[in-house]
């Protein structure tokens, strides 16, 4: 699915750790997060980010076990300890077989059977092991890259069903480049010296790991090579990450027989029947049809042995979790240490409670929505996205750079965007999954085999457009272009720092309005999706000239992040982050408007010293109170379509005036932009 997705926090309804209790009213006098999180030695104009929460990152380092601390971390360690306490008062309960409470205790407990988990060791991919030792020539080597795709793995290409972007109401498959075991293909080719380290630590891990598969020291430094090489291909022939924001350049149609015309060493009427694909499929769409050549002449180029060792090495890099401690311990060394600074795991019961969550998320949902969400939280969640709602059509209708013919269009797209909240209206049936205390690997497989196995069932039946493609404990939210819908899960609506009482609309406005409702609805108007219709079709609704004034401004924001330097050497790549930066910036401007209309702001109320336009715009530096550890920081910004924490802030405060008025910014301050250089899109 084509998701504009946004890590986020999202809470401050009702605002309770525990239960459905009834919250109290906001207390001016309590302690207050906004202003004890600041830290006042920072002066604002020259880093709002650290003056709003450098008192909270000097009092709360990152543990040596997470990439980064901050609100994110607070909330999903509540989240955290509430499903760890249904998944183990599900586990201890004397559930009925093929019940809810009985696959989630099973799971869970499957996973912190350590004796049970090392004792096994590789086996439980040995039927998987033994598929690819049975391969002998092309045609049996690309059905087995299908079948390793119905299993949770992506080897050599990407695979999905999804919403056709043209024919929103239909279901399509797609092909997309993949099969890259350091996921960005830049990893590959940039030759800074981290980088280069970066590979050189990627050959010596799929040593390692070659070696716990059983194999000698000689063969596997020479797997090693082999994968390095036929992986470096792979990406040889990927886009950049950049490219891949495109919609009209990565959507390529076309007919199976010209997709096999393209690709004549691969059969795709023989290869789609083993994705699963049971319907007659007379189309696909080809994300990167360059990539597709390339990996024509790649299953040839190649011997099947090569092919082979590749093959291994992509089923056991993708469930190295779910295995012995030492196939374990030796994936968290590359994956979390090398790549991302992490320099110990997460307790066992922590790991295990994640991936339960991962995989019988949907199970775990209905629990939580009747135990621990507060009442109403669907209703006040509404009301705030319709004031943003309301407050983006006003802004719509003033607009300078539009003419009346695009904004009718625009008015109308927004008018027809769909609101999601708290929960879905009615869950997915798991039932066929058997979940069983014997083997954690194999529960999490069968999981990703009923996952894929729900996806493609979708093929040649009418798009559902109820689906949720989050849970409500997911801490998160997106928009959805083909179905121009923003889904804000319920999660634990948690403010740290105000449990028990409801926070005042300033933080309200500046956390939900303008960090998810605001974020989400301008996604729906951003680089990509200003590209979709009202009715999620990938379809140009612009004029020409209004299109050409509104790329102009999307140019600016381009440049401004272009400039951020978010570690020596290493810039924000701001045409990959646009979206998410334009979605900032419409979120925030959004979430103030509708805050001016609420009574706090109109009576100019006072709360711990603050201003309401100060409490608005440090709510808005709370929602991305984000440390990183510089390893992963440098993985964000070679691989992530978000922008580092410290720039969502002061990337999008430095474009508004009523943010220099509200703390003194001076003209020449690192914290305002230069009139000419000032983005105003929406």
């Amino acid at each position: 699915m084509k998701l504009n997705t946004l890590v986020l926090l999202f809470s401050g309804v009702a605002l309770l750790a525990t239960g459905c209790k009834k919250e109290k009213e906001f207390d001016p006098n309590a302690p207050d997060a906004l202003f004890t999180n600041r830290d006042t030695l920072v002066n604002p104009a020259d880093d709002f980010f650290m003056y709003a929460n450098g008192g909270w990152f000097g009092k709360n380092p990152i543990p040596d076990s997470e990439r980064s601390n901050g609100i994110f971390r607070t909330i999903q360690d509540t989240i955290n300890n509430q499903i760890m306490q249904i998944c183990e008062k599900s586990a201890q309960a004397k559930a009925e077989k093929g019940s809810n409470k009985q696959k989630i205790g099973d799971f869970y407990a499957s996973g912190m059977d350590t004796i049970a988990i090392d004792k096994a060791g590789i086996n439980p991919l040995q039927k998987e092991m033994a598929k690819i030792d049975a391969v002998k020539d092309v045609p049996s080597l690309l059905n087995t890259i299908a079948y390793m795709h119905t299993i949770g793995t992506s080897p050599a290409f990407g695979f999905y069903l999804g919403q056709d972007d043209k024919i929103s109401t239909k279901y399509a498959l797609f092909f997309s480049q993949g099969g890259l075991g350091l996921g960005n293909r830049d990893y590959y080719f940039n030759t800074d010296a981290e980088t280069t380290n970066i590979r050189a630590e990627y050959v010596k891990h799929m040593e390692a790991m070659s070696k716990l598969m059983g194999n000698d020291a000689d063969v596997s430094k020479k797997n090693a090579v082999v994968i390095m090489k036929l992986e470096t291909d792979l990406a040889r022939a990927s886009r950049k990450l950049e490219e891949l924001r495109d919609p009209v350049k990565n959507y390529n149609k076309m007919a199976i027989g010209k997709f096999k015309a393209m690709t004549p060493n691969i059969d795709w009427n023989k290869v789609l029947p083993q994705l699963n694909v049971v319907a007659k499929a007379d189309s696909v769409i080809v994300g990167q049809p360059e990539f597709y050549a390339s990996l024509d002449k790649m299953v040839t180029s190649y011997s099947v042995e090569e092919w082979k060792t590749y093959l291994k090495w992509n089923l056991v890099n993708s469930y190295a979790s779910f295995l012995s401690s030492d196939i374990e311990k030796q994936n968290f060394k590359f994956y979390a240490t090398v790549l991302s600074g992490v320099a110990k795991q997460k307790p066992r019961w922590k790991r295990v409670v994640e991936q339960t969550d991962g995989s019988l998320g949907e199970l775990i949902g209905q629990v939580y929505v009747e135990e621990y969400l507060p009442k109403g939280t669907k209703e006040k969640l509404l009301e705030i996205g319709n004031n943003i709602r309301d407050v983006y059509a006003e802004h719509i209708k003033k607009l300078d750079w539009m003419s009346a013919q695009t904004k009718a269009k625009a008015l109308n797209k927004l008018s027809k965007i769909v609101m999601k909240v708290g929960y879905p209206d009615k869950w997915k049936d798991m039932s066929s999954v058997t979940i069983d205390k014997g083997s954690y690997c194999a529960n999490v497989m069968a999981v990703n085999k009923w996952d894929y196995n729900y996806m493609i069932s979708k093929y040649g039946k009418p798009v559902d457009r109820t689906e949720w493609s989050m849970y409500p404990q997911t801490y998160n939210a997106y928009y959805n272009p083909s179905n121009n819908e923003i889904v804000v899960p319920a999660c634990n609506i948690l403010v740290p720092g105000y449990e028990g009482r409801m926070p005042d609309d300033a933080i309200l406005y500046g956390i939900i309005g303008g960090s998810t409702f605001g974020h989400e609805i301008t996604h729906g108007f951003d680089d990509q999706g200003s590209q979709y219709d009202e009715n999620g079709n990938l379809n140009n609704w612009w004029t020409k000239e209004d299109l050409k004034k509104f790329k102009e401004k999307t140019k600016l924001i381009v440049a401004q992040f272009n400039k951020y330097e978010a570690l020596p050497g290493k810039f924000v790549n701001g045409d990959a982050t646009q979206g998410e930066n334009i979605a900032d910036l419409g979120g925030v401007v959004m979430g103030y408007e509708a805050f001016k209309k609420t009574a706090q702001y109109k009576e100019n109320q006072k709360i711990a010293k603050l201003s309401p336009d100060q409490r608005y715009f440090l709510a808005y530096g709370y929602a991305w109170m984000v440390n990183i550890k510089n390893e992963s920081l440098s993985q964000q910004i070679m691989t992530d379509v978000h922008s580092p924490a410290k720039f969502r802030i002061n990337g999008p405060l430095s474009n508004i005036p009523e943010f220099y008025k509200a703390f003194n910014i001076k003209e020449g301050s690192k914290m305002r932009q230069a009139e000419k250089d000032r983005v105003i899109i929406w």
